[in-house]
């Protein structure tokens, strides 16, 4: 098969460049259409059940709304965990799907459970599942200010101009709204004046519904003309509203009758929500923030972009003063520059290759045929992403950069064996013709590039088996480096031998067969170290596996975490005071944060949002604030005139723009300075993934489970007790599920009966009077405005005053509230947070400065010893850690099983378990060097060193096929007898092929391994690090090591292999060479046979290498 994919290809090798060149130019038009953004898509099937309780305090809302929903979705088909918050007038449910699950069919599954428990849920409540949005979705954080226009016209422009708008972009799943006022009309009832007019709240409602209809009137026909009816009867204003008849009040011999209007028991207004749970702000200043989420797979920068161009449609037509800035946040400048970044390293680590291979090489031609290679498997592997529906990210970029060196491997192996097949042919007595000297030497080597590619691949497979959010992470990184190095094994196979064919035939210094300066020098080098290890192949194995036991202990040593932290240049920061604050206090406290933030100077914005929004999926109250923050970058502050910010500041001097993690301790200084407040500083990416782990954002999550949430609160505080003061833990803050203020309204069943209240009719009016009930709209043109009836708010914010409303009973009694109510204050939780249907509270922190997984080892340590869990309590550890855990040991089990197969391939190859072993070696070689790396950089042992290191597995046994199998080829095709001269020409023959493809692999990283903490590179650099670390020492240690253990333990199983080939095709075993008589210090002078070459077929030809070898052998004796 292989045969033939080379013989076509050179067969037809004018129809091969031109569907090389078709596939270039729709590779590049492919590549520059496929969908962008700054990771893989890490979106867990979660579906969101957002249900909307008006007024239920916490306690209500899980008993009444949660629990049912939870008990019906819990045991559905794919459901993994269910989590849920309770708050003041809201529920939300979280369930979350096994990974890989259909988002349709599980939304599908969640529609079928709701319907099931929506009529046990109190009247009015009607649970909705929140529109399916990306993990990376919110894309951008826009905001509207004014200086002339008031809170509740920017908030109406907002809502209706540019929400509607915005939504209406192919690819934006949710717009959410937060800040200003959102326009009502409230109408505010007396009780006095109702008192005096002996009605009652239901009247008024009564009242406002009959007030406010339109009906259509059908036609009238008037001559010639038709006309459309319109029976108007809504109101359009708040004097319309004010203006509604209530009843007639029949007049007596006192006072005429008289008709009693809204305006006559209540006040009717203009104004903010009565009940307002979220407020926003830019840069300290009063502001509507608009975040906007992308549905999952759409094209983050194509977003962008159509969010720009309807701004920029809809700014003619806004209002004068109202300034709207787009450049809140916005994802597109971290995919930019990690984009960007990634795609630098692998222009660069392409230069590098090219450099290298022109040292090596030393010849333009032989450079162009072998760099073919590269563009090509780029190309094609971009078609593939198409075609399977990947995108463009940092993860598949990586997967391309780690194998940037790596592509040109089978075409340098090609060609360096044409090329000097070619060099045999021109100095032969009777040279064959071109075309079968490319044919006979590309297949020469087709095998062992076959057994490189298939080994350095299998090694990615483990990556493909991890679980959660690290499985997404790294299986495009292996996808992407699987496709790339299959593809230029496709190019080795069909292109590399049509262009060798037509450029190399023409070198003039393939006459003389001169290797380069830079491959002499290597040669000789390698020379000294065969005279230094082959005499003592015992102690050169203890040596070895002293160092291997010692980068093994070193292991232990470097400390651990799940990810590398990422650099998106942007900050979001958790700003919480005690629950139980108003909205009013939070505000101004999450002000004054703002200054002390903006006093940065490498801060360029702060957007701000308090609470939550309307229909809002955040279950967040009053007294909790995120604060997303904005920092000038480096490029911005070289060019401060071309990069001001919306709102006047300038990027400061270059020499001010620090480390994220010096401005990150800045932020937390300037922070500490709040007393009683909670602080978080993360980032938004971290944030969510973190949350998506755990449920909580911050890295430890340390979750209690049971029953009484007093209990619970009391663990939590003993926890975070034994947690303080443990080096590396900062951020660290208990849940604040604690207890808040209530005002209860106790019915008094016997006095209400006495004046015919029911206990219902009574909670609805009080309900109505506290918390207000939505009675109408107002519609001017398209918006729609509500109308909420309430009481007048010196009763309704006032519990002394409340106590003394009147009340008129169904009886006509009149009554005060205290007369058929209690009024008392009480304690109650702010939240309930439940997780697999029981109550949890949870100790959560980040770590910086220190490994993670030594942190929680300690803490583990503390807890254990400091808190004592009663029964039926129970405590569990979450987030990074936990992932980290799974992650690690599933890698190790995988990795094993990879170097099993790699160990069972070789071993078929080969049919020899010494040979196999003895290639192997290469992989404790690796091993020494990837530890070393680490300790060097202090780097911490993560998921993705692991990675780097199995992905070095393969690339490390490559070169040991490389330089073994020349070994057995020259005794099974070369016919050499065994000798110590077999291996030092073997070895020195494998120099050139072997040198150049590590030196390409290896420097192919060095741009990743230059560039730590840049933003794209974050995972990159760990993975980089080990697999560069390990190919010095295992390229160093193959010419070492390798030639002298195989000269000790592998004569039996190589004359094996070459008296099995002999006896198969006929021939006679090869004789046994007269034993070396070289002392132990002596390099041992290699006798070549005529024409013996690398993976040649011998020739009766005289061939200078001999000559060369000896030559160098005597250097290295001299």
């Amino acid at each position: 098969m292989l045969n033939w994919i080379i013989r076509s290809s050179l067969h037809n090798r004018v129809l091969v460049l031109i569907a090389a060149l078709l596939v270039s130019v729709y590779g590049l038009y492919v590549t520059f259409n496929t969908p962008t953004d700054v990771l893989p898509d890490l979106n867990r099937p979660v579906v969101t059940i957002f249900g909307e309780a008006p007024g239920l305090a916490p306690e209500e809302v899980e008993a009444q709304v949660t629990y049912p929903i939870e008990t019906a979705v819990n045991g559905a088909p794919g459901v993994e965990r269910v989590r849920s918050r309770s708050a003041l007038g809201l529920s939300i449910v979280y369930v979350e799907f096994a990974w890989g699950t259909d988002p349709k069919y599980n939304r599908q599954v969640v529609t079928e459970r709701l319907g099931t428990v929506i009529e046990k849920l109190p009247p009015g409540i009607v649970p909705v599942m929140t529109p399916a949005s990306s993990i990376m979705g919110e894309i951008a954080l826009i905001s509207a200010s004014s200086k002339t226009l008031s809170p509740m016209d920017v908030r109406t422009q907002a809502e209706f101009v540019l929400r509607p708008a915005i939504l209406s972009i192919p690819g934006i799943a949710q717009v959410t709204v937060m800040g200003g006022e959102l326009k009502q009309f409230r109408v505010q009832a007396d009780p006095d004046k109702l008192r005096l007019f002996d009605l009652t709240l239901e009247d008024i409602e009564r009242a406002l519904a009959a007030a406010n209809q339109n009906t259509g009137g059908g036609f009238l026909v008037s001559g010639a003309q038709e006309l459309v009816v319109r029976n108007l009867g809504r109101v359009q204003t708040a004097d319309d509203i004010a203006s509604s008849l209530i009843t007639n009040k029949p007049g007596d011999h006192d006072s005429p009758p008289r008709a009693v209007l809204i305006r006559d028991v209540a006040m009717v207004t203009e104004t903010g929500p009565t009940i307002k749970r979220g407020d926003g702000s830019e840069n300290a200043a009063p502001a509507v923030i608009m975040a906007i989420q992308k549905q999952p797979g759409a094209d983050t920068l194509t977003l962008t972009r159509a969010l720009d161009a309807t701004l920029a449609q809809l700014n003619p037509a806004l209002p004068a003063g109202l300034d709207v800035n787009a450049d809140v946040f916005r994802q597109e400048h971290f995919i930019n520059s990690s984009i960007g970044n990634v795609v630098e390293a692998l222009r660069d680590g392409a230069i590098l290759v090219v450099i290298i291979l022109i040292l090596f090489l030393m010849n333009v031609r032989t450079t162009i045929v072998t760099l073919t290679a590269l563009p090509l498997s780029l190309i094609t592997t971009f078609m593939v992403f198409h075609w399977l529906g990947m995108s463009v990210n940092t993860m598949t970029l990586g997967g391309l950069a780690v194998a940037i060196g790596e592509l040109v491997d089978d075409a340098v192996v090609d060609v360096e064996n044409v090329y000097r097949r070619l060099g045999e042919n021109r100095r032969s007595a009777h040279p064959k013709p071109t075309v079968e000297v490319v044919f006979d030497a590309s297949s020469e080597i087709r095998n062992p590039i076959i057994l490189g590619t298939v080994i350095v691949n299998l090694v990615f497979l483990p990556t493909f088996f991890l679980p959660g959010i690290e499985g997404r992470l790294f299986a495009p990184l292996a996808t992407a480096y699987i496709i790339s190095i299959f593809a230029s094994l496709l190019v080795a196979l069909t292109i590399t031998p049509v262009l060798a064919y037509y450029l190399l035939p023409g070198i003039k210094r393939m006459t003389h067969g001169k290797d380069g300066l830079l491959l002499r020098a290597c040669k000789r080098l390698a020379l000294r170290s065969y005279s230094i290890s082959m005499p003592r192949p015992i102690a050169v194995l203890v040596t070895l596996g002293v160092l291997v036991l010692g980068a093994l202990f070193m292991v232990t040593r470097l400390g651990s975490e799940f990810l590398p932290p990422f650099n998106e240049g942007t900050a979001t920061i958790s700003f919480a005071l005690p629950p139980g604050v108003s909205l009013e206090e939070s505000n101004r406290m999450a002000t004054k944060a703002e200054e002390a933030i903006l006093s940065i100077p490498q801060v360029k914005n702060v957007g701000r949002r308090t609470g939550r929004a309307e229909q809002d999926e955040h279950a967040e109250g009053v007294h909790s604030s995120e604060i997303d923050v904005d920092f000038w970058t480096r490029e911005e502050a070289k060019n401060p005139e071309k990069h001001p910010a919306a709102n006047g500041r300038k990027p400061p001097p270059v020499k001010d723009i620090r480390p994220r993690e010096e401005v990150f301790a800045q932020i937390q200084e300037k922070l500490e300075v709040f007393p009683g407040v909670n602080v978080g500083v993360g980032q938004p990416i971290s944030h969510r993934i973190e949350h998506l782990l755990s449920g909580v954002r911050a890295m430890v999550a340390i979750k209690i489970f049971g029953d009484d949430l007093n209990t619970l609160r009391t663990l939590a505080e003993q926890t975070k007790a034994a947690m303080e003061g443990i080096p590396g833990v900062v951020d660290l803050q208990v849940e604040q599920q604690v207890l808040v203020p209530q005002l209860h309204i106790s019915v008094n069943r016997d006095a209400a009966a006495r004046v015919g209240f029911t206990p219902a009719a009574l909670t609805d009016a009080m309900e109505t009077a506290t918390k207000g009930k939505v009675v109408g709209q107002v519609l001017e043109g398209l918006k729609s405005f509500d109308i909420t009836l309430t009481l007048d708010d010196r009763y309704r914010t006032d519990p002394t005053a409340l106590e003394e409303v009147r009340l008129v009973s169904p009886t006509g009694a009149i009554v005060l509230l205290r007369d058929v109510a209690e009024v008392v204050e009480k304690l109650g939780p702010n939240e309930v947070a439940r997780e697999n249907l029981r109550r949890r509270i949870v100790v959560q922190c980040n770590v910086r400065g220190r490994d993670l997984g030594s942190t929680v080892k300690e803490l583990q340590d503390s807890i254990a010893m400091d808190v004592k869990l009663p029964a039926g309590y129970t405590v569990e550890y979450g987030g990074l850690y936990d992932a980290q855990q799974e992650s690690t040991r599933l890698l190790l089990i995988l990795g094993l099983g990879s170097l099993v197969a790699i160990f069972v391939i070789l071993y078929t190859h080969y049919r020899s378990g010494m040979v196999a072993a003895q290639i192997m070696l290469n992989v404790p070689f690796a091993l020494i060097g990837s530890v070393i790396a680490l300790v060097i950089t202090r780097e911490p042992f993560s998921v993705a060193s692991l990675v780097g290191f199995i992905s070095l597995t393969g690339i490390a046994t490559r070169n040991g096929v490389l330089m073994v199998s020349h070994y057995i080829h020259l005794m099974t095709e070369e016919r050499r007898p065994w000798s110590k001269e077999l291996i030092i020409q073997g070895s020195q023959e494998r120099v050139a092929p072997v040198l150049m493809t590590a030196v390409t692999a290896g420097l192919g990283l060095i741009p990743l391994v230059l560039s730590k903490g840049e933003p794209g590179k974050e995972i990159l650099y760990p993975v980089a690090v080990v697999i560069l670390g390990g190919l010095i020492t295992s390229t160093l240690l193959d010419f070492f090591v390798t030639p002298a253990i195989f000269y000790r333990f592998g004569k039996s199983a190589a004359e094996r292999l070459a008296k099995e080939h002999a006896e198969k095709h006929g021939q006679q075993a090869p004789v046994h060479a007269a034993p070396a008589t070289t002392d132990s210090h002596s390099t041992p002078t290699v006798v070549t046979p005529a024409g013996a070459s690398d993976r040649g077929i011998a020739s009766a030809s005289a061939s200078p290498e001999t000559g060369r070898l000896a030559a160098l052998d005597q250097g290295a004796q001299s």
